[in-house]
């Protein structure tokens, strides 16, 4: 597909109601596309033709700068195998690093819903790359005889290697940063943990009484479940560094300059800062989903299993009155329109909301990866857009968590203290001296009469005050072992 300019003034540009513009060409026809617009004739009609969500490429930087990775190591290697002339080669070079640095992110304006298999994309960037180009070698935008998007942008290149290569780096370095957002929330927990290590408590299953133990062993738990899943995005997230670029259309590397794919992807990997690696099989890369459906299941887990804390934070704060009332949550805002007084565990149910999210943005990945067919997936512009969202949003949910809401938390002593003294699960640590039977018996009447379980066995005669100190000291029921 061949692009080029045609001068209709000084520049290639023309003057018209509508203000300065370029004319290019593509397989179409020609187009009349703005001067001052970095991008060209593909891009416009993909704006043309996708306007669907409304959201930009550019509201994902990672992937912008992925994008401008990718084309900055093409360029070097073509460079270095002398089939690309170096001024050209430096001037790509150049307007990627502006690109990585931040600049011209406003440019990449295609919808993240495109057909294509994200070609709207990858043209995209190379319009952008090249027209910024172009004027670093001193010729206005357009002017594609002197430096062009796909022949030189573009080269030994396909969408279906160069965008999914962007898309892992991006989804890569957004990975580190939710890992860096789950060691926030973990350390937080365990900040908690350690301030509630002697607060012993009645632990509960299926909602009822069970034995002692601490707050702070409560939230040690909280605090290893996300340092677990943490470890599984982080295995995740290193599958993401197998990159399937120069393989170009299928895998098979057709157009690819000789030596290439071998050049490419060490310079990858200095531009991007990650030790990526050449894909094993270029043609089961460029189709397999593997490394997405892997991110996307690490990403459900966490949503599974903080959802679940953040429901026991509502849970043992609940009341707090009527409720648990075990622990108080920061009070952030009024609960309550009508009610006074009321305050709401607001935090929580706004991280659970996020995770209910990435929930549902699993089942579509997984919807979008099935799709595929033979040798390509078509869906991978989705595929990226829901999982960098995801991976933005749980990046931010568990900051705000950590913050607002778990670094405040404080315990309710006396009802604590009271919980674990009236149970009639206490009745449970008289089981090895007493038999089953009459510690059943003991924990009956604790809850008909309402009395201790310790006065209960001390009135009947069953103990003396010095044993029932030892097998009934919450402490040591918290630590049996």
């Amino acid at each position: 597909m061949i692009l080029h300019r045609v001068s209709d003034g000084p520049g290639g540009t023309r003057g018209s109601a509508l203000g300065t513009r370029r004319t290019e060409y593509d397989l179409i026809g020609e187009r009349s596309v703005p001067a001052e617009v970095y991008y060209g004739i593909h891009t416009l009609r993909a704006l043309e033709n996708f306007p669907l969500s409304g959201i930009p490429l550019s509201a994902h930087p990672e992937l912008v700068v992925g994008l401008a990775c990718v084309k900055e190591a093409a360029a070097s290697a073509h460079r270095d195998l002398g089939v690309l002339p170096a001024e050209r080669a430096e001037a790509i070079v150049a307007a990627c690093g502006e690109i990585r640095s931040g600049r011209l992110h406003e440019e990449f304006v295609v919808d993240v819903f495109q057909g294509g298999a994200g070609t709207s994309a990858n043209m995209n960037a190379n319009e952008v790359i090249a027209n910024r180009a172009l004027e670093l070698l001193g010729h206005p935008r357009g002017a594609y005889e002197h430096l062009h998007p796909n022949d030189d942008v573009n080269r030994s290149q396909s969408t279906n290697d160069a965008y999914p290569t962007a898309v892992k780096i991006a989804l890569h370095a957004a990975s580190g940063r939710l890992l860096g957002s789950m060691g926030v929330l973990a350390e937080a927990f365990t900040e908690r943990g350690e301030a509630f290590a002697k607060t012993v408590k009645l632990g509960r299953t299926q909602l009822q009484d069970a034995v002692p133990m601490t707050l702070g062993q409560e939230f040690d738990v909280f605090a290893l479940t996300v340092r677990d899943d943490a470890a599984s995005l982080a295995h995740a997230a290193s599958a993401l560094l197998e990159v399937n670029l120069g393989g170009t259309a299928i895998g098979t590397g057709l157009n690819a300059e000789p030596g290439f794919a071998r050049a490419v992807v060490p310079r990858l990997a200095a531009v991007a800062g990650v030790p990526v690696r050449p894909a094993r099989d270029l043609v089961e890369s460029t189709q397999g989903m593997g490394a997405f459906l892997g991110l996307s299941g690490a990403l459900r887990q966490y949503a599974v299993r903080l959802s679940k804390i953040c429901n026991d934070l509502r849970l043992l704060c609940s009341g707090p009155g009527a409720g648990l009332g075990e622990i108080r949550l920061p009070a952030l805002q009024a609960g309550s329109s009508i009610m006074p007084g009321k305050v709401n565990p607001v935090v929580p149910e706004a991280v659970n909301q996020v995770c209910f999210h990435v929930i549902g943005v699993d089942a579509s990945v997984s919807a979008a990866a099935q799709a595929g067919q033979l040798q390509l997936n078509a869906f991978e512009p989705l595929i990226v857009h829901l999982l960098l969202t995801a991976v933005e949003r749980l990046d931010a949910a568990g900051r705000l968590l950590a913050k607002r809401c778990v670094s405040g938390i404080e315990a309710n002593e006396a009802r604590l203290r009271a919980d674990v003294e009236g149970s009639a699960g206490l009745a449970t640590a008289l089981n090895p001296v007493l038999g089953y039977q009459r510690a059943t018996e003991l924990a009956r009447a604790c809850l008909d009469t309402g009395l201790p379980v310790r006065e209960l066995a001390a009135r009947k005669g069953l103990l003396d005050a010095g044993e029932l100190d030892a097998l009934l000291d919450p402490w040591t029921l918290a630590h049996p072992v």
